[in-house]
């Protein structure tokens, strides 16, 4: 053979073999050449910094997902609920819950298939804002005062502070209010439901000192913001979930060790919120994140007896129409388990 058509025999046998190589390269999931995996991330509100929100976002600007090889869209829901809808027609994969409100979507007909994979309020968002010189000082004060309630009816928080104080509900005025705690300032009610994490400091800027009282601090077993995917979506994509996850914690505990960037990186989500606020939801939310059940742990930790109690304690009150069948099919802590599996402090 002519030595011209040796040398273009051997190159063309290079050539198939790097393509086979290219190939093998291309066929191994876990190869960081390979194309990222693509998801929907949806907040349950408008852009702000809830710590759930916060940890996508952290997570997003600083590459924790691409470290993951993940392609993550964030898109925030723009009629609060239908993030249950898109994740369950598959348009989001996964999205933001409150503890209370997931059980209640479980158990609600058709039920919605909604698996909380990490809790990180260990307390619930709910408190009852009072002036803070307006002379109540205990929820035994509330007898002749005018309550203020969002939504169809009172929640179960109310209910339990009642029963806890021993004060009857009779003894008050219930009052159906919207979203502004103005009405509190301008003295329609003189108990206002609130968000912890947001309108007191809404009060607070609009010049009236407020006490807050939570229904945690007299006993209820209540719980905050989750994670959320379907059973679905883990029983077909565990490692995506599982590397989501770990990312969005990083975010957290990013948060937690440089909060001032940590805000600015919020503001490039919600350019239009103020960043005192902002920073006062967040603070209040790390707050609300730690707990013996996280501390011991890690933040985003569950247990069975959280959610246990936590259903017994909304069915108690009215807020489920029945008890559910297994609390178990509710949470999945496989994935913190592996996160934090050489301790709580393993993410900082």
């Amino acid at each position: 053979m002519p030595r011209f058509s040796i040398l273009v025999a051997v190159a063309s046998v290079l050539v198939v073999a790097l393509v086979g190589l290219a190939a093998c390269s291309d066929d191994d999931d876990s190869g960081s050449g390979t194309q990222a995996d693509s998801l929907t991330f949806m907040p349950g509100f408008k852009p702000q910094a809830n710590l759930p929100f916060v940890g996508a976002y952290v997570a997003d600007k600083e590459g924790f997902f691409a470290e993951e090889n993940l392609d993550v869209k964030i898109q925030h829901v723009t009629t609060p609920g239908d993030n249950f809808r898109f994740l369950a027609a598959g348009e989001v994969q996964i999205t933001t819950a409150d503890a209370s409100s997931l059980l209640e979507h479980r158990g609600s007909d058709p039920p919605l298939d909604l698996v909380s994979i990490a809790l990180i309020g260990q307390r619930g968002q709910q408190g009852f804002a009072v002036l803070a010189d307006s002379g109540i000082d205990s929820p035994t004060d509330w007898v002749g005062k005018t309550v203020g309630y969002k939504g169809s009816q009172v929640t179960p928080d109310y209910l339990a502070i009642l029963g806890a104080a021993e004060v009857d509900r009779g003894s008050m005025n219930e009052v159906r209010v919207g979203f502004a705690p103005q009405v509190l300032a301008e003295g329609q009610v003189d108990i206002y439901p609130v968000f912890v994490s947001n309108e007191p400091d809404t009060l607070e800027r609009l010049g009236f000192d407020v006490t807050v009282f939570e229904a945690a601090d007299f006993g209820a077993p209540t719980l905050g913001l989750t994670y959320v995917t379907s059973q679905e979506y883990i029983d077909e994509n565990p490692d995506i979930v599982l590397r989501f996850l770990r990312a969005a914690l990083r975010g957290i505990a990013y948060a937690e060790s440089d909060p001032a960037e940590t805000i600015d990186i919020v503001l490039e989500f919600a350019d239009q919120e103020d960043p005192e606020h902002q920073r006062f939801m967040m603070d209040t939310e790390l707050g609300m994140a730690h707990g013996t059940t996280a501390d011991a742990n890690g933040i985003g930790w569950q247990t069975e007896e959280q959610w246990q109690r936590l259903h017994d304690y909304l069915v108690t009150f009215g807020a489920l129409t029945g008890p559910l069948t297994d609390i178990t099919e509710a949470f999945d802590d496989s994935f913190l388990a592996e996160i934090y599996a050489d301790g709580p402090d393993s993410l900082k």
